[in-house]
């Protein structure tokens, strides 16, 4: 976006008090996707659980590893805004961890079909977070806060790649051992 003069309406350099309403909107995203990656946390060891391949589950253990260190970095965020580390409920991922349950209710224990139940819904998840952490990384630069936006940055990468390994262990076998199931 350009003002009249030609140049960008906000710049890096943009202190976050310039942008109130925007700051604030960000502020209450950080909070949103703190609940999520909080409550992500209780989720996925359900999914390690009810997932059959050693594979599968090992990625959901990684990812469970990963989900704890961005809570931390999600703290270190509210800790360079200046602000208390607060949770604020996050309707979509408790949507989606819903839809998770009802896929491991749905399926048969011990198949391959439930396997690929688990990553969908696990893909739904990294989706949503990918959505969520790429636009308040860009948020951060605008409001020029660019040190948050590294620490953005550095997570959204590795919801990137778990969205890759999940995509990969599907692709390896479990997609055609469940088209093998009667």
């Amino acid at each position: 976006m350009k003002n009249e003069s030609g140049e960008p309406k906000f710049s890096t350099k943009t202190t976050p008090k310039q942008q109130p309403a925007l700051l604030e909107l960000f502020t209450d995203g950080i909070k949103d996707i703190y609940w999520a990656e909080n409550h992500l946390v209780k989720t996925l060891p359900k999914m390690i659980n009810a997932a059959t391949s050693k594979t599968l589950a090992a990625a959901i253990e990684d990812h469970l590893t990963e989900t704890q260190v961005h809570v931390t970095r999600l703290e270190q965020v509210f800790d360079l805004l200046g602000e208390k580390s607060q949770a604020q409920k996050c309707d979509a991922m408790e949507g989606l961890a819903k839809e998770g349950e009802s896929i491991i209710e749905s399926t048969e224990a011990g198949t391959a079909t439930r396997d690929v139940g688990i990553i969908l819904a696990s893909q739904k998840v990294e989706h949503y977070e990918i959505a969520t952490y790429g636009g308040l990384c860009q948020l951060a630069i605008t409001l020029g806060l660019e040190d948050v936006a590294e620490v953005l940055g550095q997570t959204l990468a590795e919801e990137k790649a778990a969205d890759e390994k999940l995509t990969a262990v599907a692709e390896a076998d479990i997609n055609y051992s469940a088209a093998e199931e009667a």
